[in-house]
């Protein structure tokens, strides 16, 4: 995110790779055609009684250059498979509460609609016609109601108004073109028949799952979702958790703060909401786990002393403990959080990375997670046994000889302590000196971790050691270390990155003259803030949808006015402005010297493209090689097969150019 490959730079100018002949088997390492069979999992979902797992299996299809789903059924016990739908847009998984319908998310006449289908099999019907996408669902708890969002249609006009499409803008993004629509909840019968609009005006729920999801009562009488005072993405951060009569009336408050929670979950007995809130209200600081009186209050927070960025997975059957989830260090983690008392974390046995945890009613779970040799496969985890893998879709390229994962500790100047991870070439001798390729996550609030990375195991099947540094801002070590980008963007992140370069420089097998850096998004960022900060330290640069200019980010983005991480004010007001500069690699380009390429999609309403544009005038003003690849279209990184490999090939191909 491998037959070694070696480099010759051809007199035509172009990068040729060639394959040597391997051994077969073990001694075969990655090549970026092997990509093109990876099945991409998400959203597994385990059936009530815990002996089923429903997954959603994507692989590509490069001729047509699109992804195609199908829905699998794993057997717990056995591992047996079968596939009970295919489907353009499937997702969204859920099981009934009874275990014995199961419902999904699919395109139909051009919009995606729920879908249900009989746990045994047969044909999937539609449920939903609603005139924009079904965003979200969620089943009542006796399966004979579903609960669903979607986005308001447009008004229609009337007269000469459909001929004047002017609008207000407000907290909305630079390539806005119609007013954003609200989304709202509807209800319909699973039996068949009209859906119900249970909310409407001018507020919204987020459309992000992690966000908003809908979140029943036991006895069915309530809904528990998170409120956005409208649909601008700009005020996303502005979340809170209210409840929802679904017989009808206004939502109703449940803490009376105005922003910043999210992903609100009714308790088993109905009389408690846990939701997401960061620490103090602050934006900077570490997402915790709070729990409130379903009747009201400010509720109080549960996960403080896990200190680690942590997200609200569901609640344990019996309602005695939440499942939370994070990273500790370089390593996934999940925690049984009891409501008093301290967490017990799990034992996740050889997986490193993991994502999107289902329970059953008895406790069982299962998750999509990696191991650093392995691309994800679902897993089981029984209390009492590690978890047990049970699939093997990516098999090919775990047979592979791919590259060692370790993780590596220091210490910046003022005296924080990092981390991140290295990767070694298959053949790694200590003996002799090596590339080093960085490669930086964006966020700032993510982290590198151990697990398998397929970006990460080309490059290290190039004969080159890779490093993900994990830098102040990073959500996998403390509060502490998370706020300390606040304010600081560039120069302390900048400074721990190199901390760690130097560190694995001083065990004698980096080749200091041969060092490249590259990253996407905030990742871009700090490839465009270090090759400008620290001119003299790089062969080579890859800066992908990289914010160069933080006013941009602030004025332009779907982000914009939002409270976030590194950025806690507006820079327009006071002396604001000044730090702003401060902090955008901007003001350090003129310095570069590195070749750099540089790529970003035309429509990126995220990271927006004007950024890639200044680094690359930038650039070749000063006579720096630089090459800017553009992917036409929106998104914050490619989303169809043929782009996402494209994008892969140019960036091991100019490191291999220059290193």
């Amino acid at each position: 995110m491998t037959r070694r490959l070696a480099v010759a730079w051809a007199a035509a100018g172009a990068v040729v790779l060639h394959v040597p002949a391997t051994a077969a088997g073990r001694d075969a390492r990655l090549q970026l055609d092997d990509l093109r069979r990876l099945v991409r999992l998400s959203e597994p979902r385990i059936s009530p009684d815990g002996a089923t797992v429903l997954v959603s299996a994507t692989r590509a299809d490069y001729e047509a250059n699109e992804f195609r789903t199908e829905l699998v059924a794993i057997d717990v016990a056995r591992g047996s498979q079968a596939v009970l739908a295919r489907g353009k847009g499937l997702g969204h998984v859920r099981w009934s509460p009874s275990g014995t319908r199961v419902a999904f998310l699919a395109s139909a006449g051009g919009q995606r609609q729920i879908h249900l289908l009989e746990a045994r099999g047969g044909v999937p019907v539609q449920l939903t016609r609603s005139p924009t996408d079904v965003q979200f669902f969620a089943w009542a708890p006796d399966s004979a109601t579903i609960a669903f969002v979607a986005g308001d249609a447009p008004a229609a006009r009337a007269g000469a108004a459909p001929h004047n499409d002017t609008f207000v803008v407000a907290n909305d993004h630079y390539l806005t073109t119609v007013p954003p629509a609200a989304s709202h909840v509807w209800i319909v019968p699973t039996a068949g028949g009209p859906a119900r609009r249970l909310t409407s005006g001018a507020w919204s729920l987020s459309t992000s799952l992690g966000a908003s999801p809908l979140s029943w009562s036991p006895d069915g009488r309530s809904i528990a979702c998170v409120r956005l005072p409208s649909a601008s993405p700009g005020d996303t951060d502005q979340g809170a958790v209210v409840v929802l009569d679904v017989a009808g009336g206004e939502p109703r408050r449940v803490t009376g703060r105005p922003a910043r929670e999210g992903n609100a979950q009714f308790s088993p007995d109905g009389g408690r909401i846990a939701f997401t809130y960061p620490r103090s209200g602050d934006p900077a600081n570490v997402d915790e786990v709070r729990i409130a009186p379903a009747s009201g209050g400010p509720g109080e927070s549960v996960s403080e002393a896990i200190d680690r960025q942590v997200s609200l997975q569901a609640w344990w059957p019996d309602g005695s403990s939440l499942l939370l989830a994070g990273t500790d260090g370089t390593r996934s983690a999940l925690w049984v959080q009891p409501l008093a008392g301290a967490a017990r974390k799990l034992d996740l046995g050889g997986v490193a990375w993991l994502e999107a945890v289902s329970v059953s009613r008895k406790g069982a779970l299962a998750f999509v997670g990696s191991e650093p040799s392995r691309p994800p496969e679902v897993h089981v985890l029984v209390a009492g046994a590690p978890p047990r893998r049970l699939t093997d879709f990516n098999r090919h390229i775990g047979a592979l000889a791919l590259g060692r994962n370790e993780r590596l500790t220091f210490t910046s100047p003022d005296g924080l302590a990092g981390d991140g991870v290295v990767t070694y070439p298959p053949d790694f001798d200590a003996r002799r000196r090596y590339p080093l390729v960085l490669v930086i996550h964006g966020g700032p609030t993510a982290s590198s971790t151990e697990g398998f990375s397929s970006l990460v195991q080309l490059l290290a099947a190039h004969g080159w050691v890779v490093f993900q540094p994990n830098y102040r801002g990073s959500d996998n070590l403390g509060n502490a270390y998370q706020r300390a980008i606040a304010d600081d963007a560039g120069e302390g992140p900048g400074r721990d990155v190199m901390a760690g370069v130097d560190a694995l420089v001083a065990r004698g097998f980096i080749d200091p003259g041969r060092i490249a850096v590259s990253g996407w998004s905030y990742g871009g960022f700090m490839t465009a803030w270090l090759i400008g900060r620290y001119p003299d330290r790089w062969r080579a640069a890859v800066a992908g949808a990289a914010p160069v200019d933080l006013t941009d980010m602030y004025s332009l983005t779907d982000l914009n006015v939002m409270r976030r991480h590194a950025i806690t004010g507006s820079p327009f007001v006071g002396d604001n402005l000044r730090k702003y500069m401060e902090m955008s690699p901007l003001v350090h380009l003129p310095k570069v010297r590195t070749p750099t390429l540089v790529m970003s999609l035309t429509g990126d309403v995220r990271v927006v493209v004007t950024g890639s544009y200044k680094i690359y005038r930038a650039l070749k003003d000063n006579g720096v090689p630089v090459e800017f690849v553009a992917f036409p279209g929106p998104g914050h990184s490619p989303a169809d097969p043929v782009r996402q490999l494209e994008r892969d090939r140019r960036w091991v191909e100019w490191l291999a150019r220059w290193l």
